[in-house]
């Protein structure tokens, strides 16, 4: 199989190129290198990768590139690239934000409709998009409420892929993360600050009261949600949740970091941040049911193996 890689060189892209090319399909990777870390990070990444012989890496921006010419052939897209966080998609930022998560999936849909046998398009959507919600876990059904102009528009993709599927019969479908952890995380992420914070001893800045309530879902987990969601057979549109199975308050996780990192993490506590949810949690049963998925590595485990990736860069 030919695939293509949106955001190659990020988190969850290069971890799913590696196992997209491990299991011998032939990967395209394409990334743009935002600013939003530094580079050194992303060329990290690509590491292993560059070493494949069946992967090709392509520095291009989905906004201004030949999309057409790197979708030739493709069978399935994998649409990882997006510009992340909440924090930095108010004011002048947002402008960004629809940039990269908007019109550049609308130009990558657009090309993949018009392919002469065109691939399933596999999006990476985002808790983010269920804002706080009435109740808990979040089922697929429940009316979406972004908190963040940041969820606006992962959203506002998510139903530019269902547009696509409707009028066009593209086959999409898009998977709602949940916080995803795990070995090259990005530095902005709560848990690499957390495992920065006790193996350094750096304070770690806590946003608001800590009784925030997330749910974290291992990159391993992700990697396999993702691939189930590229070769099974489901309905053109279909939106599915990609959560780890448990909550934790962000207290009780500064605890738990601490406690696996033999340091209690310092704590500097900061104001409260615009457009973080209160909670997030999702149910899983669509995913059984239509990927055949579940989680497999806990939230403990996952950051035992998080905490040794830190260590190894340190060494």
């Amino acid at each position: 199989m030919r695939v293509l890689v949106t955001g190659a060189a990020g988190f969850v892209g290069s971890h799913l190129c590696e196992a997209l090319a491990g299991r011998g399909d032939d990967v395209v990777g394409v990334d743009c290198f935002t600013p939003y870390y530094e580079r050194a990070r992303k060329e990290a990444n690509l590491l292993e990768l560059r070493e494949l012989p069946n992967v090709e890496l392509i520095e291009g921006d989905l906004r201004t590139g030949d999309v057409a010419a790197w979708l030739a052939n493709v069978d399935v897209v994998y649409h990882q690239a997006a510009q992340p966080g909440v924090r930095l998609s108010w004011s002048d930022g947002f402008a960004t934000y629809v940039e990269h998560n908007v019109l550049a999936t609308q130009r990558l849909l657009e090309a993949a409709r018009v392919q002469p046998a065109p691939p399933r398009v596999v999006y990476a959507s985002s808790s983010s998009v269920y804002g706080n919600q009435p109740r808990y876990p979040t089922v697929e059904s429940d009316l979406p409420a972004p908190h963040s102009p940041y969820g606006v528009t992962k959203l506002a993709a998510e139903h530019l892929c269902l547009l696509y599927s409707a009028n066009y019969g593209l086959p999409t479908v898009s998977l709602r993360y949940f916080t995803v952890f795990g070995p090259r995380q990005r530095p902005d992420m709560s848990i690499h600050r957390l495992c920065e914070s006790a193996l350094d001893g750096h304070p770690f800045p806590r946003y608001g009261d800590g009784t925030q309530v997330r749910e974290f879902t291992f990159i391993a987990d992700i990697v396999a949600g993702n691939l189930a969601a590229g070769t099974v057979d489901v309905a053109p549109g279909t939106v599915v949740n990609l959560a780890g199975g448990g909550e934790i308050t962000l207290n009780d996780l500064i605890d738990l970091v601490g406690e696996l990192a033999g340091r209690a993490v310092p704590v500097e506590q900061q104001p409260a941040m615009p457009g973080d949810s209160q909670r997030n949690g999702g149910a899983t049963d669509r995913a059984t049911e239509v990927l055949g998925w579940e989680p497999q590595v806990s939230l403990r485990d996952g950051i035992v193996a998080q905490l040794a990736w830190h260590r190894s860069l340190k060494r």
